[in-house]
């Protein structure tokens, strides 16, 4: 069923339980990071692995004081257990022998003739084994973007590689003979700025674009370019409004696309659409700069959430610096910078322009009629 001009949370909500996850696959851990985890990584061995010292020092059995019977470096264990007595030199991060009842710092330490004295309570700077994680501990839960604190300790724990979520794959179709690819504005063209700039919003969601094309404002190549691309999700830009040149209703329908969201109850950004097919998904941005970049955050991040098995991303809150108006019946997402914890919103702001995206840190999303300045209002990041 479509949803012809929902409220801004629904068209979100309706993105996200539209997509369908997509498949795994496993990767080596220096790749995995900004991977969507789709199994849950394990400890294959307690972490850490076996008692270490937390100091350089003298491990010591017993009451001291210690004869000196050797030493331990960081991955040359000492080979047998130690007597009641004696003690090794131990290095940070070294095995503690068995027999080993604390680690004598060496500054705290007086050696003389190959013997050690010191104060030292039992189990001081040794780590014991599985300290971190017992053997079979959730490490990394399965929906997690990888950081590289969990690839390290994914590594810590055994793993080589782990399996994530494939990336979803794009393709951008810029649509409009009026655009220009090349220098300057001249002859009553415009140069295209969604082109160069898409890709890069994309890749900060999770999304590798394959392709970038221009196609001719005609029911002809829109239905061919549709027809051609073969990624998970198609982008495009401009026609989906009720112009004379605007073909992309009538191209999803001619190549058997279902409409999920049909316009979107915010300014701006209002004429944007999610199509779905079975094998892809059509998001239609609308052809000004900042509202294709509205819609593109308003769907597409949704969109990526669910194909990658994540729940929709929550909003957190900022306070207003500033009274901003909205439509009265329409959500209104005002580019702001953030200062101090309060949301400053930024000038020029028509949905034609750059300028206030290029300084914004993110959109204040506003209740319908606009809110006062000191309340609390949801926010949402530029990626």
């Amino acid at each position: 069923m479509t949803l012809r001009e929902p409220g801004w949370d629904e068209a979100r909500a309706a993105a996200h339980a539209s997509a369908r996850p997509l498949p795994r696959e496993r990767v080596p851990l220096p790749d995995a990071v900004d991977r969507v985890l789709a199994t849950a990584v394990r400890a294959l061995t307690p972490v850490p692995a076996f008692d270490t010292s937390a100091m350089d020092g003298y491990a010591v059995a017993g009451d001291g004081p210690w004869r000196l019977v050797g030493e331990v470096l960081a991955g040359h264990p000492f080979g047998r257990s130690l007597l009641a007595g004696e003690c090794v030199g131990i290095a940070t991060g070294g095995a503690v022998p068995a027999g080993a009842t604390a680690v004598l710092r060496w500054e705290q330490a007086r050696v003389e003739h190959g013997t050690v004295a010191g104060d030292v309570p039992a189990g001081r700077d040794i780590r014991p084994a599985g300290e971190e994680a017992p053997v079979g501990t959730e490490l990394v839960a399965v929906g997690t973007l990888l950081r590289p604190a969990h690839v390290g300790l994914a590594a810590a724990g055994g793993a080589n590689t782990v399996e994530v979520v494939c990336r979803p794959t794009a393709t951008v179709l810029v649509l409009g003979d009026e655009l220009l690819l090349h220098g300057p504005a001249r002859d009553g063209r415009v140069r295209d700025s969604l082109g160069p700039q898409l890709p890069g919003w994309l890749r900060r969601l999770g999304v590798v674009t394959l392709d970038v094309g221009h196609v001719e404002d005609t029911m002809d190549a829109h239905v061919a370019a549709l027809e051609r691309a073969t990624t998970d999700l198609v982008v495009t830009t401009g026609g989906t409004a009720a112009g004379p040149v605007d073909h992309v209703h009538d191209a999803l329908s001619a190549t058997g696309a279902d409409l999920v969201v049909d316009a979107v109850a915010v300014r701006p950004g209002h004429p944007m659409l999610l199509a779905a097919r079975p094998d892809r998904w059509v998001l239609g941005l609308p052809g000004n700069p900042q509202s294709a970049v509205v819609a593109l955050l308003s769907l597409a991040a949704p969109l990526v959430a669910g194909l990658t098995g994540r729940p929709l991303p929550p909003l957190s809150g900022v306070t207003l610096a500033a009274d901003v108006a909205a439509p009265p019946a329409e959500t209104r997402l005002a580019l702001a910078r953030l200062v101090d914890g309060r949301a400053h919103p930024v000038t020029h702001l028509g949905s034609g322009m750059l300028r206030g995206l290029a300084e914004a840190d993110g959109f204040a999303v506003v209740s319908p009629g606009g809110q006062p300045a000191g309340t609390t209002a949801r926010w949402l990041p530029l990626p």
